[in-house]
């Protein structure tokens, strides 16, 4: 039995939910690593494209430039502008340096903008717009709240920029028991893998797209 106490991110602990074996093997015992795909490198190019053009003004390329409209309106909001920034937490949900030994949970927020008590997080996406997944913004939240201890209210959204669509939440201070209640039942699980060392595979129909080979459910697309 493992005493130790997980360490996670949202998008491990998606990975984690989707399938426990993967998780495993590419997580934690880095076996194997993600096959990036097409979609993947795009999406990896476009958000260092806005990063870039967002932090140091550096020209979006032609194929980006649509694009332009939507961040010159971001770029015009008031506040302290913080690009690509990275917040962790300890165990206590206490602030902390990401490269803490002592993090618990730890992400990287695209755009947070803070203006005295308010605070914009804003998370670029390059994908589809029809299955958003807000609740990462819902952890953004919870760590902007404790590295931004003036902030009260965060106004966040998913920018979806091929589609030009924002997918919108608010969060309270007030609130923050009840946002972090969301997470107990998917971390109670990923505790209770690590402790049993109990890591089971879930089959779906993208087993064929999965990089463990050796899983006894994979198929050769």
């Amino acid at each position: 039995m493992s005493s130790t106490t997980v360490k996670w991110s949202y998008s491990g602990l998606k990975q984690y939910l989707n399938c426990p074996k993967q998780y495993h093997e590419v997580k934690v015992l880095q076996n194997y690593g993600i096959n990036v795909t097409e979609q993947m490198r795009y999406g990896t190019e476009v958000h260092s494209a806005l990063e870039n053009y967002a932090a140091a003004q550096i020209p979006l390329a032609k194929n980006y430039l649509r694009y332009k409209p939507m961040m010159d309106a971001i770029a015009d909001i008031d506040g302290a502008h913080y690009n690509e920034h990275r917040m962790a937490l300890t165990v206590g949900h206490l602030a902390c340096d990401f490269g803490s030994t002592d993090y618990w949970v730890r992400g990287i927020a695209d755009k947070i903008i803070v203006d005295k008590d308010l605070a914009y997080i804003i998370d670029y996406k390059t994908g589809s717009n029809r299955y958003p997944d807000p609740k990462q913004l819902q952890l953004m939240a919870l760590m902007t709240f404790e590295h931004f201890p003036d902030v009260k209210d965060i106004k966040a959204g998913l920018l979806f920029v091929a589609h030009n669509t924002f997918v919108t939440r608010e969060y309270k201070r007030a609130d923050i028991p009840k946002l972090w209640a969301d997470f107990a039942g998917d971390l109670g699980r990923l505790q209770g893998s690590l402790d049993r060392d109990s890591w089971p595979c879930n089959p779906t129909p993208l087993c064929g797209w999965c990089p463990v080979k050796q899983c006894e459910f994979h198929k050769e697309r």
